[in-house]
């Protein structure tokens, strides 16, 4: 059985817009799948031990993770620890830098959680689970729209030159592309649709 795991972004959730889309795709297909979304925790350390604990369940060569902006930065992470497959959305590689500017009391932006407080020791736990070095790039997939405002994805796309790669002209941060590129995932998790 095929698992995607789809890893939101910072302040997001598993209800973003990116993860039902994939579920609304994934629902039409006979394939033998499973689609988990969980709700990750401000707290990177929390997050990660959510993440590694799910993937844990499964065979690695049927996992396939999907990350968007944080989550990408969650999915490098994972799978490169793993040895599984992973899609990257407008991967934000380093967040401890991106997310600088975030800092002190925030709130998601879907449904009713609680406000947190996001801080310089987050920061630092995102920093030391930097991967310098991808063993196996051609497990991985990047998606990137070059107008994103937030993330420069030319040392993304440097980082990943091994990796097959979608490179969008023009765009946005939230990948209003994204569903124009979900056989090209589905197929890169070992789906062999068209």
């Amino acid at each position: 059985m095929k698992t995607f795991i789809y890893l939101h972004g910072f302040r997001s959730s598993s209800q973003s817009h990116k993860a039902r889309v994939l579920g609304d795709a994934l629902r039409t297909l006979s394939s033998d799948w499973e689609y988990i979304t969980p709700d990750l925790s401000f707290d990177p350390a929390t997050a990660f031990a959510q993440i590694e604990t799910t993937i844990a369940r499964y065979r690695k060569d049927d996992v396939t993770l999907i990350g968007s902006s944080l989550g990408g930065f969650y999915a490098e992470v994972c799978a490169e620890a793993a040895g599984c497959r992973a899609v990257l959305l407008n991967p934000s590689l380093a967040p401890w830098e991106t997310l600088a500017t975030s800092l002190g009391a925030q709130t998601a932006f879907h449904g009713d959680h609680e406000p947190f407080e996001f801080t310089t020791g987050h920061l630092a736990a995102l920093r030391a689970r930097d991967v310098v070095c991808i063993s196996a790039p051609e497990k991985f997939l990047v998606v990137v729209e070059m107008g994103d405002a937030l993330l420069d994805h030319r040392a993304t796309l440097l980082k990943f030159a091994g990796a097959p790669q979608v490179v969008v002209e023009g765009g946005s941060h939230d990948l209003a592309s994204f569903p124009s590129h979900i056989a090209a995932i589905l197929r890169h998790a070992g789906l062999g649709v068209t």
